[in-house]
């Protein structure tokens, strides 16, 4: 069912009686192009799980092409319709932040994708939970607004860059895949949207050393325009002079800002603080 065009999809949703909730951040995709994109960027997959499927834009067509597909949609108005557009997919109304994530994947043949236009309101817990998932699944095709996607994707030296980009960017191999104008969805946001595809690359760190990096990220980033010096003194209540004489032997200056740090030389100035700490 091609509810990618805007005619199809108004009359799909007239006949089940559905319209957008601006509660629940529904903006429905309507873009031959973005869709086919986000389409193509699961064929490696066998297993699929969408979350916040709505009407089943993007649901009926990647249905066809995999072996099984989970979706998980909060909205009970729309479970009637996705037995219409996808009869093939296992609905679930559920909320995607509260269902255990991997137990879902699991039931899934691999390789498994996860795919989603991420709702305005949760994109930040959703793509938190979706990360915490990596070790389930091999590709995530996401749709988000374009501000958080430039801030997901921004290098060492972009001042975009913030703790989420690092905590994503050290998980996954980060790509853009389609730019989304506001102008394709029904009804139409007020921003546009970018479609990122993530390819799990898990760093390789013990659990006692991930752990800490986690934390000395979100530390450095806590007032992003100071130096990475100043957040981490506040957060871990070091003495200047300890702080240099650690972040010289990884190779960088004090006055550096968190934002211009590359994921190795975060791993370099964990690795550095647990070899002189008892604890972080």
């Amino acid at each position: 069912m091609k509810l990618y065009d805007p005619g199809t999809l108004k009359t799909f949703l007239a006949q089940h009686g559905i319209t957008a909730s601006k509660g629940l951040g529904q903006h429905f995709l309507c873009s031959r192009a973005a869709v086919e994109a986000i389409v193509d960027s699961t064929d490696d997959c066998q297993g699929v799980c969408e979350i916040g499927p709505g009407p089943g834009v993007l649901t009926s067509l990647i249905s066809e092409k995999v072996e099984k597909m989970i979706a998980l949609e909060l909205d009970e108005r729309m479970i009637e319709a996705l037995k219409s557009s996808a009869p093939k997919v296992d609905v679930r109304q559920i909320d995607a932040l509260a269902v255990d994530l991997v137990s879902v994947l699991n039931e899934l043949p691999e390789p498994r994708a996860i795919v989603s236009n991420l709702p305005y309101y949760i994109t930040g817990p959703l793509l938190t939970k979706i990360a915490e998932a990596n070790s389930a699944f091999s590709v995530a095709v996401l749709m988000m607004q374009k501000e958080v996607a430039q801030r997901i994707s921004a290098k060492a030296g972009n001042s975009d860059r913030g703790s989420l980009s690092v905590y994503l960017q050290s998980q996954f191999e980060i790509t853009t895949i389609a730019q989304v104008p506001a102008a394709v969805f029904v009804p139409p946001p007020k921003v546009d949207s970018t479609v990122l595809k993530f390819v799990s690359r898990p760093i390789d760190l013990d659990p006692t050393l991930r752990q800490a990096f986690f934390k000395l990220v979100r530390a450095g980033f806590t007032q992003p325009r100071k130096t990475l010096a100043n957040n981490l003194m506040a957060t871990y209540r070091i003495p200047r002079e300890t702080f240099t004489e650690l972040i010289e032997k990884v190779g960088l200056d004090e006055k550096i800002r968190p934002h211009d740090l590359t994921i190795e030389q975060w791993v370099a100035v964990t690795r550095e603080f647990l070899t002189s700490q008892n604890e972080i």
